[in-house]
């Protein structure tokens, strides 16, 4: 018990000490910290945040450049078209070259259903390009499917 008064004693002392020192140092002001004041600190801020705000744009178009021309090719792999079964659950006739595959999709999993020996010949104009949200928005904005090459 002597042993943890003496330590808490040291300590105690150890503080004061440290008290004493602090106060007998002349304390300097923030003024000469910062050289351009509030205005100063305004300016750096203000442009930081427009150096981060142009960063997020230049990497925005930077990312629409790289994915432009990764699409620029044809597609290889096409869905001709597609029925619902079920509110989760839909098949799908996909063309890979020049062959064709009925998938069933469901939550859960995706199964090659069958190989078709004879291609399906579909109309372009049976062909959805676009689901039909994605296209009835366009309508709405004005804008041709065309128009989104």
């Amino acid at each position: 018990m002597k042993g943890t008064l003496r330590a808490i004693a040291a300590v105690g002392a150890l503080l004061l000490s440290e008290v004493a020192i602090a106060q007998a140092q002349p304390v300097q002001t923030t003024a000469s910290a910062t050289p351009g004041g509030l205005g100063g600190q305004l300016a750096q801020m203000l442009f930081g945040l427009l150096l981060v705000v142009g960063l997020i744009f230049f990497l925005a178009w930077l990312l629409r450049r790289m994915q432009g021309t990764a699409q620029r090719g044809a597609p290889v792999i096409e869905i001709v078209g597609t029925r619902a079964i079920g509110p989760r659950d839909r098949l799908l006739l996909i063309q890979v070259g020049k062959e064709q595959i009925l998938i069933g999709h469901s939550p859960g999993s995706i199964e090659a259903l069958h190989v078709l020996a004879e291609p399906v010949e579909v109309p372009n104009s049976a062909r959805q390009a676009t689901p039909e949200f994605a296209q009835r928005l366009l309508e709405l904005m004005g804008k041709d499917q065309k128009d989104k090459t």
